[in-house]
């Protein structure tokens, strides 16, 4: 089978997908002209592999304008062969990266560090984020590092935002399923299965590569008053996807749904989340630490001894 045949089939087949189920129905429409015009004129003459896909993911961002549609390929035909297991390897990866927990520490002067890769399902992240809460349950500050945290699934992140919020009556989030709906709204939860974290400041780190459920935590955060940005302009891809196979080693991520934002009334898509205090990827802990520690070092209501640690800190981070 000839490139220009196995590329008309691949274009033919993304087109299928995604006027049966993007959530813009519009821009499904000028997708379609675009990659068929661009088909003809031999710009996918390629053998089937990752530049292929990277050449197609190209051209749906123009046409659409959405960071979360596009292609990827998969050397192993096993994890692309159905979308069943496309889930799997999915669910697979969460379980192999400890359900985006990758580091929690405890920092000087008692503020709390948990660094996120991704936020899955409450259903199977609920067990490592409560345990992580758990153990910086007694700091004073809390950094959550988003800086990597490239994904994640809604109900997990309101899941996590619920640790930060005093009962069940916080409306994180609605998504809007589809062109026109219905729209799922995403509440704190009346119950954890570990400690809340109230009262106490917090700080979110940012880079260019957070995307995703990183952006949907710190975006809510911040517009919820319950954080401090740190760091930079994320990546900007709000939409949640499903995982389509369309055939050996080819999988389509298809933007299902999107979300608005009860107080803004809009989401994060192409704009990014916009840091309270900008400052570079590579700096953004120990601004975070510094601020933390000035918050601390001025809390009359925190002991005289902890007051006095922050302060010695400081003295030496300015030294």
């Amino acid at each position: 089978m000839s490139d220009r045949v196995q590329a008309t089939a691949l274009v033919e087949a993304v087109i299928k997908r995604i006027n049966a189920g993007y959530i813009f129905p519009e821009r499904s429409a000028r997708a379609a002209s675009l990659l068929r015009a661009r088909c003809e004129a031999g710009a996918y003459d390629l053998p089937a592999g990752p530049e292929l896909c990277e050449r197609l993911s190209a051209d749906l961002l123009e046409a659409c304008a959405d960071k979360h549609l596009r292609l990827l390929w998969h050397e192993s035909v096993e994890a692309s062969r159905d979308d069943a297991g496309l889930v799997a390897a999915l669910l697979e990866q969460f379980r192999r990266e400890n359900y985006g927990i990758r580091r929690v520490e405890q920092l000087p002067g008692n503020i709390g560090l948990i660094e996120l890769t991704i936020i899955p399902p409450a259903s199977d992240a609920g067990p490592a984020i409560a345990a992580a809460m758990r153990l910086i349950e007694h700091t004073d500050a809390l950094i959550l590092d988003l800086r990597a945290a490239r994904g994640g699934a809604p109900d997990g992140v309101a899941f996590l935002c619920s640790f930060f919020f005093p009962d069940g009556d916080v409306h994180i989030d609605d998504i809007i399923e589809g062109p026109d709906g219905p729209a799922r709204q995403f509440w704190t939860h009346s119950y954890l299965p570990g400690p809340r974290y109230l009262e106490r400041p917090i700080y979110a780190l940012t880079s260019a590569i957070t995307f995703s459920g990183g952006e949907a935590l710190a975006y809510d955060l911040q517009v919820l008053g319950r954080a401090i940005i740190v760091g930079e302009i994320t990546r900007g891809g709000a939409h949640p996807s499903e995982v389509v196979s369309l055939g050996e080693h080819v999988e389509l991520r298809l933007p299902v749904a999107r979300p608005v934002n009860p107080v803004t009334g809009t989401n994060w898509e192409g704009v990014g989340v916009q840091p309270d205090v900008a400052t570079l990827a590579t700096t953004a802990l120990t601004v975070a630490h510094r601020a933390a520690l000035e918050s601390l070092a001025g809390n009359e209501t925190l002991p005289v001894a902890s007051r006095a640690e922050a302060r010695r800190l400081l003295d030496q981070l300015a030294s």
